[in-house]
């Protein structure tokens, strides 16, 4: 029986007749009497046809449609009625080969190395200068240092190997195994897997993001292909080793080795090394002083990848049998250890130059910035150490008092530089900072403030009447608890109670002098000088001469006594306006910045006149007879001019000093706070010492040199 041929099977067998298309190979007949011309028209005729390729097309499609494989097919039975032949299913198979080899080279060519490296594998670390020019601290969300692969131990080298891509020497730069897990796993479960190898992991950390995505991968592998054909390998490791994320805010094998051993990397051994490996799974996972678990985890992975160094020939079985004990890593890192001041220090001086020099957060993080601060090696040493003296001798007389005892310090010049400050115990255990917050009432020490108002703005004797000249000569009753007035009578506070001032150690002096009356830290003439003149002026005075609004009292009596609760600097600032004869610079504590050596612009203060020089010379001339007559032997040994004010609050609550010597000005406050409980200042309980010989003035004197 002769079987009738399969249709299906001869859609593939094309024949020029079968197209109904003229004879290209052969010329038409022409009439016998056909000149040359018409034979030249025959041949362009047909010329014509063989170059219609529309009608081409048009055709071979037709023919197509007609042979296409019918379904079900003829000549089959059951199921095999709905199957392709073997030569469907070839064609298919080379088809579909030859278009993926196709769009893979279209791919390839079309895909080029960016010219730009990502941020994170350009992030540095922030570099700190003390105002001589030394270095200061490094900081930094990145850690980064680069090293060459030839500083880099081979056995550390290999360990990473072992773990990552043990064929890296001899891959082309991409896992084709790997991609197809990764992709399998993100189309059929929804996530992605690994599967990279180092050339593409070193492409993703320096080229382009963390996403883990089908069209990353593709650009990752296409981009690895090209790159290994123009780096070396040994390149590629290197670049590899120096962007990697090791954690504990390192990128880079060197920055690890020094934040989890304490030393170069190339002090590193391959046990080390092979610790280090594991870190690039993510040291979340893997960091042992995170959990026991990490622990776990990491010493699992640390004795494999040691495994599997043996296994590649790259450690002998000798070698492997030393590594018998886990090496252990540092409980934190030392790179973060900048000192207990330091920090302080630094934190002041980021939140300056990112504001002064229209830096971002997100690009001041990147790094690559040289800080060179304002602050003085030897009198940021000198303020620390006298601080400390005062802790430890509170700590003697009441150790319970002093164990909430804060202290805050800070010198600023009068041109506005900023040269010490004391932040408080240690930054990493006392996150904010003592000099610069605006906690406790400045008390008596805000007196000058007033003083001053009241000599720049006069006094009214009647709400509309001209404002009266004030002088130092201008007298006042200095009597304890007299009632505070105003043209029309008694001040009278919400309870009904006439307001009124009262002395320290409840004391009353007569009449006296303004100028006296500073020197003597009299309260009750300043409470009604600042009505008299205006709290509007008191307030004003104070914020011309840097203090800043939100840390100014309520407009009531009150305010000349002190309410107002500024900061160390700004106070130290504050008092700067008088010792530079009325002008007042903001204080500042960066003088430059570059990056990687390039200067940045920075907006450096200059000074402006909020008072008159006459003022100033004033309210001076009142501070340093205080300082005389509080201190007669540090004034007699002073070996320059220095003037200087105590304040106190009548609560008990804070306790200042605030002190010129030549052209530098301190302030130092001391207060109690028991930061478990609340936020509220407690009594002092005696921890600031007495009028005549203060805690305070004890720390200012140590720091501002030999004032006895």
């Amino acid at each position: 029986m002769i079987q009738e041929p399969d249709e299906s099977d001869a859609t593939l067998h094309l024949r020029i007749s079968d197209l109904d298309i003229p004879d290209v190979g052969k010329e038409s007949p022409v009439p016998g009497n056909a000149g040359p011309g018409s034979r030249r028209k025959a041949r362009l005729a047909r010329k014509a046809r063989r170059l219609s390729l529309p009608l081409l097309l048009a055709r071979v499609g037709s023919h197509v449609a007609s042979h296409a494989p019918k379904y079900p097919r003829p000549g089959r039975t059951g199921w095999r009625r709905w199957i392709p032949s073997w030569r469907q299913w070839g064609g298919g198979v080379l088809s579909s080969l030859g278009l993926s080899v196709l769009l893979l080279g279209i791919a390839y060519a079309a895909t080029d190395i960016p010219d730009d490296l990502n941020t994170y594998a350009t992030q540095q670390d922030n570099v700190y200068f003390w105002s001589d020019g030394t270095p200061m601290a490094r900081t930094g969300w990145v850690q980064r240092q680069a090293m060459p692969l030839s500083e880099i131990p081979e056995g550390v080298r290999w360990a990473v190997l072992a773990a990552e891509n043990a064929s890296f020497y001899s891959d082309s730069g991409i896992s084709v195994k790997g991609i197809s897990r990764a992709l399998f796993r993100t189309l059929g479960q929804g996530d992605t897997q690994g599967g990279s190898t180092i050339t593409q992991q070193y492409v993703k950390n320096v080229y382009l993001n963390q996403n883990q995505t089908i069209s990353r991968k593709f650009t990752e592998a296409m981009i690895a292909l090209k790159l290994d054909n123009r780096m070396s390998k040994d390149d590629i490791l290197e670049g590899y080793l120096n962007t990697s994320w090791f954690g504990r805010g390192c990128y880079g094998i060197q920055r690890a080795a020094q934040a989890y051993y304490g030393k170069d990397v190339s002090q590193l051994d391959a046990g080390e090394g092979a610790f280090l490996a594991s870190l690039l799974k993510g040291a979340g996972l893997y960091d042992p002083t995170l959990s026991s678990a990490n622990r776990a985890r990491a010493v699992e992975r640390w004795s494999w990848t040691l495994d599997r160094m043996v296994d590649i020939g790259k450690l002998t079985k000798a070698e492997r049998a030393t590594y018998t004990k886990f090496p252990e890593p540092l409980k934190s890192n030392p790179l973060y250890d900048t000192g207990e001041q330091t920090d302080y220090l630094v934190e002041v001086a980021s939140q300056y130059v990112k504001k002064a020099g229209g830096i971002s957060d997100k690009d001041f993080d990147l790094g690559g910035y040289q800080v060179y601060t304002t602050f003085d090696r030897a009198r940021e040493r000198k303020l620390a150490d006298a601080v400390v003296k005062a802790r430890k001798q509170a700590l003697k007389g009441d150790p319970n008092a002093a164990k909430t005892a804060h202290y805050g310090a800070a010198s600023v010049t009068a041109d506005g530089r900023i040269l010490a400050v004391y932040g408080g115990p240690d930054h990493r255990t006392q996150g904010y900072n003592e000099s610069n917050s605006t906690t406790v009432p400045a008390g008596s020490a805000f007196l000058p403030f007033v003083y001053a108002a009241g000599l720049e703005h006069g006094v009214h004797e009647s709400r509309d009447d001209e404002p009266t000249r004030v002088t130092g000569e201008s007298l006042y009753d200095g009597n304890d608890d007299v009632p505070v007035t105003t043209p029309e009578g008694p001040y009278w506070d919400r309870s009904g109670k006439k307001v009124a001032a009262s002395n320290d150690g409840d004391r009353s002096y007569g009449r006296i002098s303004l100028h006296r009356a500073l020197q003597l830290s009299v309260n009750t003439p300043f409470m009604q000088l600042g009505m008299d003149t205006g709290l509007d002026n008191v307030r004003a005075t104070a914020e011309a001469a840097g203090l800043l609004p939100a840390s100014i009292g309520a407009q009531v009596p009150a305010l000349s006594t002190g309410t107002s609760t500024p900061s160390a600097i700004r106070m130290a600032g504050g008092y700067t306006t008088f010792i530079a004869g009325g002008k007042r610079t903001e204080p500042y504590s960066v003088r430059r910045i570059t990056r990687n050596g390039i200067g940045i612009g920075l907006h450096i203060p200059t000074p402006t006149r909020v008072i008159s020089s006459d003022t100033a010379e004033e309210v001076t001339s009142a501070l340093t007879d205080a300082f005389r007559t509080a201190h007669p032997a540090a004034a007699a040994s002073a070996d320059g001019k220095v003037a200087g004010k105590a304040g106190t609050t009548p609560d008990d609550t804070a306790s200042w000093y605030v002190g010129t010597h030549d052209f530098v000005s301190t302030a130092v406050v001391v207060y109690r706070i028991d930061l478990t409980k609340s936020l509220e200042p407690l009594p002092l309980k005696g921890l600031a010492g007495t009028t005549d010989d203060s805690v305070p003035y004890g720390i200012w004197s140590g720091a501002m040199g030999p004032l006895g």
